[in-house]
């Protein structure tokens, strides 16, 4: 029996012990993704009949003699052009990057009324990682959703600012990649069709078992006789070259620490060989057959004994001139010592010191596409290389740095990449691929798992910040002092970035006139960290917002108030611990106190509604109380950030914009578009978006840092404006008139009152040899500062520890929205990606180095019924830097939450929590010792 797949007979049988997934993926149903591979996470949802089934998990030989349907045939069995549950996505952009849409989709198809009243279980069973689920739950259930904000503090049509343009700025236009995106016919990095790739060979990795040791032998024989192996690659086959898998514009930011494959392994988990086989299954075999004779080394696994003299060394051999590392020989990457003032007399002057040790643990990006790469080399020499990758034009600078190669003989290209907070900031596979397919002429693949994902690739650093502050009776800061300890892991990408820019906003939005920070990012024999949303503020803000609150209830004042009387204004220096500030930052605009009161209102409100509904009075085992944070965050990473963008008139009067910045769910392409199209006085519909392909323009250093919008944005802005004047010029010399008569008006060009088709002007200049194209660019600098203020009331039940977030609020200072519903989807889902890492979320590591939560299961990220409604604000304000007054808003909304939930915490149960995550069981045990536990016998509540 032929299984069917969306009506049509398949062509071919599965294989023994085939999964379904992979067996439609290989019909050609592309649609069908792989986020987890154990059942865990829904992106390979598909129907079995008309009945939801995780394909990852579901032998394909059971579909035999049954109809199976994937995202791409679901339409055809609804008798329509879109399935009414694809149209509710696309209409109300239920997703981001899109990776798991396809799986929600076809979840979400098969509910009645009963099931979508209860999505908290019945979307128990798919993850998103971007969303943070209000978006899916307005499409599931056919929801208006969000309507935009309008008056004073949305940020959209305030005081001085115009009503939005219908495709234009301030307006919700739909991504350009929704149809796509509902449809299941987005391409994401492996969503290549087979015959594309003739020849395609597969490459997994054998990884280290131990966390420091030598290799000293390296046994292929057995491996290179497996049926289908055809090539085996070690430290003998790699360049010698030193890199760093971090990437910035300067790659000297970073310490070159890396080899490709490496004869001393740091880390379980790190890459030992690779083998190349004509399947997965054999070079999984082949891995397997791999016989490697180690030297165990002595390990260390935390910055705390790594800093000890006579500590292993983990780059002990490097030399740390060249390698850019600051003391090889004590463990420390990078590390700061700096004071502004004296600290000293600031606690002398003080009435109230505050003194505590506060931690944050890794965390794992857990983008739904795991990192994956494909490379070959063309009839013409050159490499190609297609990943996914948040900067595709560094990552062709690294392997031409790696492999010796001019920049014209490698191209980059990325598709639609599937998540990416900072975690595809690296390069993690395209090397391997790279010298895999150099050598063997053919083209290369590598996916990795989801435990290689835990495992292999990087998390958040971890901090250690032992804090003292001082403040007066009248709620001024006197002194601030952090002794800072990060874990970068095995290797150094992204530790001096993280360390340094984490001691730098979180410390200068609050006025103090002494302050001191120590630091350290130290080497330890555990999985590398490197960049994560946020890139090292949240974890000093955790610190920093906790201590306000513990200052503020040292000397009775409302927390508020003490923010207020220390936060930075508008004019003031904005100083870390250097007596000058950093001179390209300023005021683009301030929207801080804005977003204070927004968020104090806000709960007022929300306060209100609780007592009128009668929910204020929980019972009496239920403790609550409101906490709140601050953050501030420079729009762009610092040292130049580059853009280029082009722009072109097509034939047919529409434009053509091509940009290097990518595409992972940030809405870089909806900002792009709409921003040209106000230049352009037209829709963003008719601005066609081509991005992330070394081969369309110059250099674009990437997205990373919230730069799409401000640095990326402002490029095409340039080029789109440029454009304008152009084609005006170029319609007044036709008609013999001044440019100034000439006005853009959608599809066409009004020339002394008159239109002229934009189709009829590009044939003229077609006819007279000119092309309407424009270029812009931007570097990244002068740059401007963006606020977000996060508040909770929560409720903790002290007789077992559980938390009930009664209210989340955030309000955004991000100067003027191009996109309001992408622009709240951003903030909701860095709330919820947050709030994971305030509660639960924690990679794991034994004290051998072994990462034990390597897999979904054991790795909780938020769930459907995890996450609150949050309130979104935005403060009124446009920025005198950003394009048309924008300003950054991707990884910022992140970092005020955790310390929010905290400080709501404290004030509900009295317990400071210093760690985290806050888990339930370390809030019953914390209160607990504080005696707030109950007597259950005599409380009744046994």
């Amino acid at each position: 029996m032929a299984i069917e797949i969306n009506g049509i007979p398949a062509g071919t049988e599965p294989r023994p012990g085939q999964c379904l997934r992979t067996f439609l993926r290989e019909q050609g149903n592309l649609g069908v993704k792989k986020g987890c591979d154990g059942g865990d996470c829904g992106a390979c949802t598909v129907h079995v009949d008309g009945t939801p089934v995780h394909s990852c998990i579901y032998p394909a030989v059971r579909a035999e003699g049954h109809a199976v349907t994937t995202i791409e045939g679901l339409a055809s069995t609804a008798g329509a052009d879109l399935h009414p549950v694809q149209q509710q996505f696309m209409e109300r952009q239920g997703f981001q990057c899109g990776f798991c849409t396809a799986g929600m989709v076809m979840t979400a198809a098969t509910f009645d009324d009963d099931q979508k009243e209860n999505l908290p279980r019945n979307l128990k069973g798919n993850l998103c990682r971007c969303t943070g689920y209000r978006a899916i739950s307005d499409a599931v259930c056919g929801h208006a959703g969000h309507p935009a904000p309008q008056g004073p503090g949305s940020g959209i049509a305030g005081e001085g600012q115009p009503d939005p343009v219908p495709g234009q700025l301030g307006d919700d236009v739909p991504a350009p990649a929704s149809r796509a995106v509902v449809t299941g016919t987005a391409r994401y990095t492996l969503d290549v069709p087979a015959d594309q790739l003739q020849g395609l060979l597969h490459l997994k990795l054998l990884r280290s078992p131990h966390a420091h040791a030598r290799v000293l032998s390296i046994n292929t024989g057995a491996a290179l006789k497996v049926p289908g192996v055809v090539a085996v690659f070690t430290h003998q086959d790699a360049p010698e070259q030193l890199f760093s898998t971090a990437q910035h514009e300067l790659f000297t930011d970073d310490p070159d620490d890396t080899r490709v494959l490496d004869d001393v392994v740091r880390f379980r988990g790190q890459r030992v060989a690779a083998v190349v086989a004509e399947t997965v299954a054999a070079a999984e075999a082949g891995v397997r057959a791999l016989a490697v004779d180690y030297k165990e080394l002595p390990a260390v696994f935390t910055p705390q004994d790594a800093l000890v003299p006579g500590a292993p060394l983990v780059h002990g051999d490097k030399d740390g001139t060249s390698a850019r590392i600051s003391r090889p020989d004590r463990n420390v990457v990078a590390e700061l010592h700096s004071e502004l003032g004296s600290v000293a007399e600031g606690f002398a002057q003080a009435d109230f010191i505050h003194e505590r040790t506060y931690q944050t643990q890794r965390v794992q990006h857990v983008a739904l596409e795991t990192h994956a790469a494909i490379a070959s080399v063309d009839s013409e020499g050159r490499l190609q290389v297609r990943t996914s990758s948040q900067v595709p034009f560094l990552v062709r600078r690294t392997l031409c740095r790696v492999f010796g190669l001019p920049e014209e003989q490698v191209h980059v290209v990325a598709g639609r990449v599937g998540g990416g907070f900072g975690g595809k900031q690296e390069v993690l596979t395209e090397d391997i691929v790279a010298l895999a397919a150099l050598k063997l002429g053919r083209p290369v693949q590598l996916e990795l798992t989801r435990t290689e994902q835990f495992t292999a690739t990087t998390t958040r650093h971890p901090f250690t910040i032992k804090l003292r502050a001082g403040t007066s009776n009248d709620g001024r800061l006197t002194a601030l002092e952090l002794d800072v300890l990060t874990n970068t892991g095995a290797y150094g990408n992204h530790g001096p970035g993280v360390m340094f820019h984490g001691c730098g906003e979180s410390l200068s939005v609050y006025k103090c006139a002494n302050k001191k920070v120590d630091a350290h990012a130290m080497y330890t024999n555990t999985v590398p960290a490197g960049a994560f949303r946020g890139y090292g503020l949240s974890q000093m803000i955790f610190a920093i917002e906790s201590a306000m609150d513990e200052l503020a209830a040292g000397i009775g004042m409302d927390p508020f108030e003490f923010r207020r009387r220390n936060m930075v204004r508008e004019g003031d220096l904005m100083l870390s611990t250097q007596p000058e500030p950093e001179e390209d930052v300023h005021y683009g605009s301030y929207g801080l106190d804005q977003c204070l009161s927004l968020v104090r209102d806000a709960l007022a409100r929300g306060q209100e509604r609780y007592r009128a509904a009668g929910l204020d009075e929980l019972g009496p085992e239920w403790l609550t109380g409101e906490g709140t944070a601050l953050s501030m965050i420079d729009t762009v990473p610092p040292r130049g950030h580059f853009a280029h963008s082009r722009l072109r008139l097509l034939p047919d009067g529409t434009y053509q914009a091509d940009v290097g910045t990518a595409e992972f769910g940030n809405g870089t392409t909806t900002v792009h578009a709409q921003l040209a199209a106000t230049a352009l006085s037209t829709e963003a519909t008719k601005v066609v978006v081509r991005q992330s392909d070394t081969d369309l323009i110059e250099h674009d250093t990437g997205a990373f840092g919230s730069a799409g919008t401000v640095v990326a944005g402002k490029a095409t802005l340039a080029a789109a404006e440029e454009l304008a004047v152009r084609i005006r010029a170029f319609a007044a010399g036709i008609r013999q008139t001044q440019a100034s008569a000439c006005v853009l008006d959608g599809g066409s060009v009004v020339i002394d009152g008159t239109p002229m088709a934009l189709a009829e002007l590009a044939q003229a200049a077609a006819e007279a040899g000119v092309e309407l194209a424009a270029e812009g660019r931007w570097g990244g600098t002068p740059r401007s500062v963006a606020f977000n203020v996060h508040g909770f009331r929560v409720a903790v039940n002290r007789g077992t520890g559980e938390l009930k977030i009664l209210q989340s609020v955030q309000a955004a200072d991000a100067g003027v929205v191009v996109n309001p519903r992408q622009c709240r989807g951003q903030i909701e889902g860095g709330i919820a990606q947050a709030i994971g890492a305030a509660l639960y979320e924690e990679v794991v590591i034994d004290d051998a180095g072994r990462v034990t939560t390597d897999i979904l299961r054991q790795y909780h990220i938020p769930t459907f019924a995890d996450v609150p409604r949050s309130e979104v604000y935005f403060a009124d304000t446009n920025d005198t830097m950003g394009p048309l007054g924008a300003k950054s808003m991707s990884e910022s909304p992140f970092n005020p939450v955790a310390p929010a939930l905290a400080n709501a915490i404290r004030n509900a149960t009295g317990v400071r929590f210093a760690s985290l995550p806050i888990a339930r069981d370390k809030i019953y045990l914390g209160l607990k010792g504080a005696g707030l536990v109950p007597n259950l016998q005599r409380s009744g509540l046994s």
